[in-house]
């Protein structure tokens, strides 16, 4: 595809050892600097969170939270629920 202004990604570490995972972050990285939106749905909230500028929680369907990437990963909620804290 020649210049894509959207690459959608559904749970890309699935599966990878976590070198990998690390690997593929980092050539979104490089996607998204390009000019490349991303569209990311992600179970590992930290690693997507470090990654994006903004961010949608669902449960069940339905969104619960929105936000920038860094009140995401500061909310409680997201802190009790995903990262363990």
């Amino acid at each position: 595809m020649s210049r894509p202004k959207l690459l959608m990604i559904d749970e890309m570490s699935l599966g990878l050892a976590p070198v990998l995972v690390d690997k593929v972050m980092d050539s979104l990285k490089v996607i998204n600097s390009i000019g490349i939106t991303v569209l990311l749905v992600e179970q590992k909230i930290q690693e997507a969170l470090e990654l994006a500028n903004r961010g949608y929680v669902l449960q069940n369907g339905r969104m619960v939270l929105e936000g920038s990437s860094g009140e995401l990963l500061e909310s409680e909620i997201v802190k009790k629920a995903y990262l363990g804290m």
